[in-house]
């Protein structure tokens, strides 16, 4: 079903196409498209359909800004390697022989195989599948066949890309000048100590693939008017639902308990283009859950030892924002981490890691299977709504329509993507 859906819109994109070019219809260009864009309504169809910005997104905003590949934990040893694939990319990410972490273009410098088809893994040594081309642990060429006298392998060392860590949490950028992380490192290193991120470790990890563009998965992600409609076990515990002056008038409960409970009230809103410049946009707000709940589980009981610096459930949940493509919910026992990222112009990814103490064990201190059942049954549902969504703005009768009072981070996410194109163009 879902192959014929797309030979369908496939179809009704070249028969548009053809029937702009035989009619000699005017086709908006992508600047008219942005300038014509309305202040608080969602963006034009071609923003999720058209192939040229999605080109200019992979150029100017997707391999330009930072995406979270994972915790330190996941490769503590020599040799350690996570591979993670973003749209066109692909990255190594490794432990070297000196313990520094570093990542690689996953591409060959002969002729361009996938070097690493592994997911994830220990070695001492990369091998091209394809040719036999052999890279040490710091991307240096060791060994090609029958190549000519003059040679020199110190010339086609893999690319070395972009790489930071920010309390544990590893990041990649497919850009040699990538947004600095000065401010969030500062801002955030209150919140971030009391959760102990550096001391965590992955539990459990899934990915969902979505047959959307990415940017209706993210939009879904940023607003919580569908909340109530679309996650009814979500619904039962987070106020986030709510709208503002609702959820004001029920934060009483966590407020009173922050304290005793080890927790600074801190709020520092997140707005990509108030970064300061050259900087990567983040943020970082705590919100109550509904009274009697501990933690985002089937219960709202714990569901994994307390972190960091908490001496008891205040009732909340953080939520951290890093960058534009990773997101996190931090409750008082674990933390979620999601991850957005395009496959191509119609499909897109989710990743979610869900994080623990790192001295906490399976089967003793928690259960796999309760500490992810929240969010991977939400995301499910995500899965569902955001793919209808897409069906609908392929119609020849979507039109953008204004936003919801509860809608307003989203409109914000767009009105940035925006500006990144229009800088561009």
């Amino acid at each position: 079903m879902n192959k014929i859906w797309k030979l369908s819109v496939i179809i009704v994109s070249v028969v548009k196409e053809f029937i702009v070019e035989k009619f000699n219809i005017k086709k908006m260009t992508i600047r008219e498209l942005i300038d014509n864009q309305r202040d608080g309504w969602s963006l034009d169809q071609r923003f999720y359909t058209d192939p040229e910005i999605y080109q200019l997104e992979l150029e100017h905003i997707i391999t330009q800004n930072w995406i979270f590949v994972g915790h330190e934990s996941q490769i503590p040893n020599e040799g350690d390697f996570r591979v993670i694939n973003v749209a066109n990319e692909s990255a190594i990410i490794v432990r070297t022989k000196d313990g520094t972490i570093k990542a690689y273009a996953n591409v060959c410098r002969h002729r361009g195989s996938l070097v690493c088809l592994e997911d994830q893994g220990t070695t001492r040594r990369f091998s091209c599948p394809y040719h036999g081309w052999v890279y040490n642990l710091d991307g240096e060429l060791t060994a090609a066949r029958n190549m000519p006298d003059d040679f020199d392998k110190s010339d086609f060392s893999l690319f070395e890309l972009s790489i930071d860590i920010l309390y544990g949490l590893v990041f990649v950028c497919f850009s040699d000048d990538p947004p600095s992380w000065k401010g969030a490192k500062k801002d955030l290193e209150v919140p971030m100590k009391m959760f102990d991120f550096e001391n965590l470790k992955v539990a459990a990890e899934k990915t969902y693939e979505i047959e959307a563009n990415w940017k209706l998965s993210i939009e879904n992600y940023q607003e919580c008017y569908h909340c109530a409609t679309a996650h009814p076990e979500y619904a039962k515990m987070h106020t986030l639902m709510l709208d503002d002056s609702k959820r004001d008038r029920v934060q009483s409960h966590m407020l009173e308990r922050m304290e005793e409970c080890g927790i600074e009230n801190i709020e520092i809103d997140y707005i990509d283009t108030k970064a300061r410049d050259g900087e990567q946009g983040y943020g970082y707000s705590r919100t109550a859950l509904f009274k009697g709940r501990k933690t985002g589980s089937k219960n709202g009981e714990p569901v994994a030892p307390l972190l960091g610096k908490f001496s008891d459930y205040d009732g909340g949940a953080s939520d951290f924002c890093l960058g534009p493509f990773t997101f996190m919910l931090a409750y008082s026992d674990h933390v979620v981490v999601y991850v957005f990222s395009p496959i191509d112009h119609n499909n897109s990814e989710c990743r979610i890691y869900w994080l623990v103490r790192s001295d906490a064990e399976e089967g003793k201190d928690y259960d796999t299977e309760k500490l992810v059942w929240l969010w991977d049954h939400t995301t499910h549902e995500d899965k569902t709504i955001i793919v209808n969504n897409r069906k609908g703005v392929e119609s020849k009768y979507y039109k953008p329509g204004p936003f919801s009072g509860m809608e307003d981070a989203e409109s914000v996410y767009i009105q940035w993507i925006l500006r990144e194109l229009s800088a561009k163009i």
